[in-house]
């Protein structure tokens, strides 16, 4: 969809209408993919009732995964590469889930850095493997690339 600024009053309320829907499209995702991805340290620890975890400040966190995709269009536009066979799918499946997965990195970083000043940070990995600042985790990476995909692809119609 154009940038509101070029569009007509009714295309600009569409447009903030699919973005809201589209934001708790993530939130909601995103949330589901964190009780689940929690749920496997019930597993490390032989509890059998696969208790997943999460917080209510995730939810706005992973919303704004949907501004991925708007983004990953807009480096396309801006690398001019067509839509439609300008590029194969595999270089842009790789292409948008490594900008995806470092857009969310930089993301977890500063929104940990600001709620960990404030003592409100959910998560804290210091002392786990590949840490930066206990705000990120690097081993995450190939999680932070499929996420940012599934972002796109649950925010997109037809425009892939």
């Amino acid at each position: 969809m154009p940038h509101p600024a070029h569009t007509t009053p009714m295309k600009t309320t569409a447009y903030i209408r699919d973005t809201c829907k589209n934001f708790f499209k993530c939130g909601v995702a995103g949330w589901c993919l964190e009780v689940i991805f929690t749920s496997v340290d019930s597993i490390m620890l032989h509890d059998w009732r696969l208790m997943g975890r999460t917080s209510l400040l995730m939810f706005p966190i992973y919303g704004m995964g949907a501004m991925l995709a708007p983004i990953g269009r807009g480096v396309d536009r801006w690398l001019k590469v067509e839509p439609a066979g300008g590029i194969s799918t595999k270089d842009r499946i790789l292409r948008h889930g490594m900008l995806y997965m470092v857009l969310i990195f930089v993301v977890e970083y500063a929104t940990g850095f600001w709620l960990r000043g404030r003592g409100m940070c959910p998560w804290d990995y210091t002392g786990r493997h590949s840490n930066i600042n206990g705000l990120i985790r690097l081993d995450f990476a190939p999680l932070w690339f499929g996420t940012g995909l599934l972002f796109e692809l649950i925010t997109s119609k037809g425009q892939m």
